[in-house]
C-alpha cells in the first residue's frame, strides 16, 4: 500500500487530518461517508476500527484513529516539518502537548454537552417541552456555559502574548484546536470575539493548506 486514506465522516472534525497531510504534502485519497439520521457514521466504519468512529486513516504502516493520536504520530514520522516542537521539553513543548490534548480533553466535551443539552426540548414529547427547554438552559447556563467562557479567556490570553498557541510558530497543536474554535465561533460567538483570536483565526484559515483540505473533504458544520 502507498500512501494514506482517510476514511472522513462528512461535516466532522476529520477536517484536521487533512489539513495535516497538505501541510506535510504527502499523498491521499479520501474516502467520504454520510451520517446517518442519528448524526452517527455508519456501521461499515467498525470493519476498520472497533468503535467505528471518524476519522480513520490507513497507512503504509497501519490503521490510526483518534485525532490527537494521528496528528502526533504522523509530526513524529516527520521531524523535519517543523509542525512540532524539536526540542521535546522547551518551553514550546509543553504548550504544544497541553493544547494538543486540550482541545479534545477539556474543550470539546463542553461543546458536545452543550449541543445534547440544546437537544433536548425537541426530544421529549411535546407537553413536556416547556420543561425540557427549561432543564436545557438551566444545565448550559451553570454546567456547559461557565467552562467555555474560561476557555474563550485562556485562548485570547494565550494568544495575546504568541502568535500561536504553541509559541510564534504555526504547529500541530493550531491544527488541532482549530476545530474547538470554530465549533465555540458558531455555537456560542461571545460579543465581541477578542482581537487575538480573530488575528488567529485569519492566520491558520488562510493558510494554502488549510484551503486544500476545505476542497478535498468539503466544508462541515460543526455538528460533531
Amino acid at each position: 500500500m502507498s500512501g494514506y486514506t482517510v476514511h472522513y465522516l462528512d461535516n466532522s472534525r476529520a477536517h484536521r487530518v487533512l489539513w495535516l497531510l497538505e501541510e506535510l504534502g504527502l499523498d491521499y485519497a479520501v474516502k467520504t461517508y454520510p451520517r446517518g439520521k442519528n448524526m452517527r457514521a455508519p456501521a461499515a466504519l467498525k470493519a476498520l476500527h472497533p468503535l467505528g468512529k471518524s476519522p480513520i486513516v490507513e497507512t503504509p504502516f497501519g490503521v490510526l484513529a483518534e485525532s490527537g493520536a494521528i496528528l502526533e504520530e504522523l509530526c513524529l514520522r516527520h521531524p523535519d516539518s517543523g509542525l512540532a516542537p524539536a526540542d521535546p521539553l522547551g518551553d514550546d513543548a509543553r504548550a504544544y502537548r497541553y493544547w494538543m490534548h486540550a482541545a479534545e480533553g477539556s474543550v470539546m466535551p463542553l461543546l458536545v454537552n452543550k449541543l445534547i443539552f440544546s437537544m433536548i426540548p425537541k426530544n421529549v414529547p411535546w407537553i413536556m417541552r416547556p420543561i425540557g427547554k427549561g432543564i436545557s438552559n438551566g444545565l448550559m447556563k451553570t454546567v456547559t456555559d461557565p467552562g467555555l467562557s474560561d476557555q474563550l479567556s485562556l485562548w485570547a490570553a494565550t494568544l495575546s502574548e504568541t502568535a500561536y498557541f504553541a509559541g510564534d510558530h504555526f504547529t500541530a497543536a493550531d491544527i488541532q484546536m482549530s476545530y474547538p474554535v470554530d465549533a465555540m465561533l458558531s455555537r456560542m460567538p461571545p460579543n465581541p470575539v477578542p482581537e487575538a483570536l480573530t488575528r488567529w483565526h485569519s492566520a491558520v484559515q488562510s493558510r494554502p493548506a488549510y484551503q486544500r483540505a476545505l476542497e478535498r473533504g468539503g466544508r462541515y458544520d460543526f455538528a460533531s
